[in-house]
């Protein structure tokens, strides 16, 4: 396993070719794919554990290895990856705020509510603000604005923009001006970056770069993520202990998910189901972050790479939290956000070339 004590920048100048790997030979659907359908098996994973403590894990079900209920299913993560997939389907990169803000009122706000299972804070605070009448960016005025609920939603924004991680962040940007704020932004633009350059095939040093790369140096999401990869060689107890922040109720702070997520998939180099067991078996917000680390680890080895015991368990959405979802497949979504796509990607430079420390 290669160390992430220090990670390296992505370099300056000329485009990166997309095959690090001598042989290389994944294509860019195969990697969306990967992306989309990792996420859904890791929010599925996680879901059980979601809030928990790893002793409390462990008490119930020892380490877990595998879906742990008899009808395994993706959370309100899964579904708004879905919303977000289709609404870059729609608009692509000329996506608005407006654009954003009109599809939260036509696929959630302006109907009836239904049961609205599993929602996060910030995605209640966001409808009641619409429903209020208030617009983007006032409608991400509520106290969870810091959530992880853009960055649950944020893999679709890398795939699209494959090979390109500041787009990608640009885009996750932009879609979370109607439900987020700050470090509930950054936290979207770094898992929406990493997956870009995990499109390209870039290796999990360039693609723990490329997401440092997308937010400010001095933010929380930053120094959190810095501490996670830097802990991540000595396995999933230091990286908890690197970036939990103990006694604190809500679990679902994305400096603190994000951090874990990308913790995972640099402790495990990379390999999918080692990245999915490790953020499952760590707790806190489960389904987020083992549905972020699945993204990571989809894009990099492709949709071959997950278990088929597990992918075979993704059905089409259910629409448990977001009715209009309900019937959408997360591999549609992904032929979707490629069509036509090219087996070769190069890997756009990112603006900022220091090496983090």
């Amino acid at each position: 396993m290669a160390s992430t004590a220090r990670i390296p920048s992505v370099p300056a100048g000329p485009a990166v070719s997309t095959g690090p790997v001598p042989g290389d030979v994944l294509g860019r659907r195969e990697r969306a794919r990967g992306a989309l359908l990792g996420l859904a098996v890791g929010d599925a994973l996680g879901a059980p554990a979601e809030n928990m403590k790893p002793s409390e894990i462990r008490a119930r079900w020892g380490r877990i290895t595998g879906y742990v209920t008899e009808h395994p299913a993706g959370t309100d993560d899964t579904e708004y990856a879905i919303f977000s997939g289709l609404l870059l389907a729609r608009h692509g990169s000329a996506l608005t705020p407006a654009h954003v803000e009109a599809a939260w009122h036509e696929w959630i706000a302006d109907r009836a509510e239904g049961p609205f299972r599993g929602a996060g804070f910030s995605e209640r605070g966001t409808l009641e603000n619409l429903r209020r009448g208030l617009a983007a960016p006032i409608s991400a005025q509520h106290r969870h604005a810091w959530s992880d609920g853009l960055a649950m939603r944020a893999a679709p924004h890398g795939v699209f923009a494959a090979g390109r991680p500041d787009e990608a962040a640009r885009l996750a940007a932009i879609d979370g001006s109607v439900s987020h704020d700050g470090e509930g932004i950054y936290g979207g633009q770094a898992v929406a970056a990493g997956v870009a350059a995990a499109m390209a095939g870039a290796p999990v040093v360039a693609v723990v770069a490329s997401a440092l790369a997308v937010v400010p140096d001095d933010s929380w999401t930053a120094r959190s993520l810095r501490r996670a990869v830097t802990a991540a060689h000595l396995g999933e107890r230091a990286v908890r202990a690197a970036v939990v922040i103990g006694g604190y109720p809500w679990t679902d702070l994305a400096p603190e998910a994000v951090a874990l997520a990308f913790g995972a998939y640099a402790a495990a180099d990379g390999d999918f189901e080692q990245a999915v067991l490790t953020a499952v078996n760590m707790g806190r917000d489960a389904d987020t972050t083992a549905a972020v680390a699945g993204a990571l680890a989809g894009a990099t080895r492709g949709a071959a790479a997950i278990p088929p015991a597990w992918s075979s368990a993704i059905t089409p959405a259910r629409g448990t939290c977001l009715p209009t979802m309900a019937g959408h497949h997360v591999l549609d979504i992904a032929d979707l956000l490629t069509p036509e796509a090219p087996d070769t990607l190069v890997l756009a430079p990112a603006d900022k070339t220091e090496a983090p420390t």
